[in-house]
């Protein structure tokens, strides 16, 4: 036997050893990442019967995956230990760039108002007023949100700390960083003098209608706004199976439509999570994010010629992508 007929032999063997032409098995688990925009109990709840029914339509065993911060959830997708979930609109653009994902779907939000709005909340009858905050005179205490949540971090910063010029970390006595549920809390009972938030979350308290939840919603005031943030998207892997992501798909743009009892049933479950059916979208759904973020990166190079005409060129050509958009 020749040196080259027992090296190919050999090989062929190893192939069958390792069942090296078998096709890999199917997965029979889908794992869905879920925003912690507010604790963990609280959003298990509300999520619990979504995820039955959509493995009862899919036929999959779905986990839900609850992370403690939003970068959890990003490096939770890039390392293959989710498949798909809910996300933030910068923490959604965080995975698309770092994480092999990208938009599907996108939230709708129930009290048919087309988005939400970033916020700063002061305690009711503090005195506290926009222009005192923005004294940047390091008496106040102030709370942001996560550093990859759009509403909480990147809109605050991109409308009205950075055009000003203001760093909260140098213009508050302590700046931290909570989630939505906690900084609202911390707000109303005093333990932070401000902080950001948003109208979907504080309308996600009122619906609670504890006392508890009255009470805190009855203790705060809006004292800024932001442009209106576009809808959540929901991200899943791009290299799922293209049936798996047909199943899925299946399943989120037909749940809660239609006027049949199963649908008015679904719909209720929507309603726990805040939103109506989900409509199907794509990268485009990023593009007032990206918009937000090349503002904030244009106002932080000011001063520098060659760095301000590069932030200006892509602040430019997204714009030019969002005006080229059909109507919605």
């Amino acid at each position: 036997m020749t040196l080259r007929t027992i090296l190919v032999t050999a090989a062929l063997a190893l192939s069958a050893c390792s069942g090296g032409d078998k096709a890999a098995p199917a997965k029979d688990t889908l794992n869905f990442s879920i925003l912690s925009a507010e604790s963990q109990a609280s959003q298990a709840g509300d999520w619990t019967p979504f995820l039955a029914d959509m493995e009862k339509a899919t036929g999959l065993k779905v986990k839900p995956f609850f992370g403690s911060n939003y970068t959890s959830l990003i490096e939770a997708m890039r390392f293959g230990q989710t498949d798909v979930g809910w996300f933030t609109n910068q923490s959604g653009l965080e995975a698309v760039r770092r994480a092999n994902a990208e938009v599907f779907a996108r939230s709708v939000n129930p009290n048919g108002v087309d988005g939400y709005e970033a916020v700063i909340i002061v305690r009711r009858g503090s005195g506290l007023t926009l222009d005192k905050l923005l004294a940047c005179d390091r008496t106040l205490d102030f709370g942001m949100g996560d550093a990859k949540s759009t509403s909480g971090t990147l809109a605050p910063m991109t409308y009205l700390f950075a055009p000003r010029g203001l760093d909260p970390q140098t213009c508050f006595a302590t700046a931290r960083s909570a989630n939505h549920e906690a900084n609202l809390f911390a707000v109303g009972s005093g333990t932070l003098d401000a902080a950001t938030n948003n109208t979907a979350s504080m309308e996600r308290m009122a619906m609670l209608d504890t006392d508890m939840a009255r009470r805190t919603i009855a203790a705060v005031d809006i004292v800024w706004r932001s442009p209106r943030i576009p809808e959540d998207p929901m991200i899943w892997r791009k290299d799922l199976d293209p049936a798996l992501k047909k199943k899925i798909g299946d399943f989120m743009f037909s749940y809660g439509v239609g006027d049949t009892p199963e649908a008015l049933r679904q719909r209720a479950i929507l309603a726990r999570i805040q939103t109506l059916p989900f409509k199907p979208a794509d990268a485009t759904h990023l593009l007032p994010v990206r918009e937000m973020e090349a503002t904030q990166i244009l106002l932080q190079a000011k001063g520098d010629p060659a760095e301000t005409a590069k932030a200006q060129a892509t602040l430019d050509a997204i714009r030019k992508d969002r005006a080229a958009l059909p109507p919605a």
